[in-house]
């Protein structure tokens, strides 16, 4: 069996079980990624700190049958400021969301990659959160190929991302709650 090293920021996770947890991580080199961390949600775990939401890490990594288990892992930025302030975490998540519903699994995207750290690091300290989510989900939709930049009109990218999805946004209900 093989270990490997990723360099990654964490998007989603779900516990399992009494004591693991799979996070999603969206990774420079192999885009969506899945990994089982086993028994991450113990009090005695050193790795949990590491792989919370929106953390940007290196994760070692023993592939197994299924998915890869995670076996180290050391973050790189935690993004804090951002963690702090209510209205900016909802919109990291909003942008999580968006990545983890628009982006395939094991496709890489250095250039999604890239989006989401430099939007991370804008939500941080930006004044007007609603332009940098704009900004966003306008070229993400670019980068994948669901939009093209012809003139220079707004449009709705709510609906033109639901329509994608299939489904409506769980976050974007709540972006509106905190914007008021």
């Amino acid at each position: 069996m093989k270990s490997f090293k990723l360099e990654g920021i964490v998007i989603k996770r779900r516990n399992i079980g009494e004591a693991d947890r799979i996070i999603t991580v969206f990774t420079k080199s192999l885009g969506k990624v899945q990994i089982k961390a086993k028994g991450v949600r113990k009090i005695s775990s050193k790795r949990s700190g590491h792989i919370e939401l929106l953390n940007h890490c290196v994760l070692s990594l023993h592939q197994a049958s299924l998915m890869p288990i995670l076996t180290e892992v050391q973050s790189f930025e935690n993004y804090s400021l951002l963690k702090s302030d209510l209205k900016r975490i909802g919109s990291a998540f909003h942008i999580c969301e968006l990545v983890d519903g628009l982006c395939a699994e094991n496709q890489a995207n250095e250039e999604i990659f890239e989006l989401l750290s430099t939007t991370l690091k804008k939500l941080s300290s930006a004044e007007i959160l609603s332009n940098v989510i704009y900004e966003f989900e306008i070229e993400i939709l670019k980068l994948l190929g669901f939009y093209k930049h012809t003139e220079n009109l707004k449009i709705n990218t709510k609906v033109l991302i639901e329509e994608i999805l299939e489904r409506k946004l769980k976050t974007r209900p709540i972006l509106y709650q905190f914007s008021s």
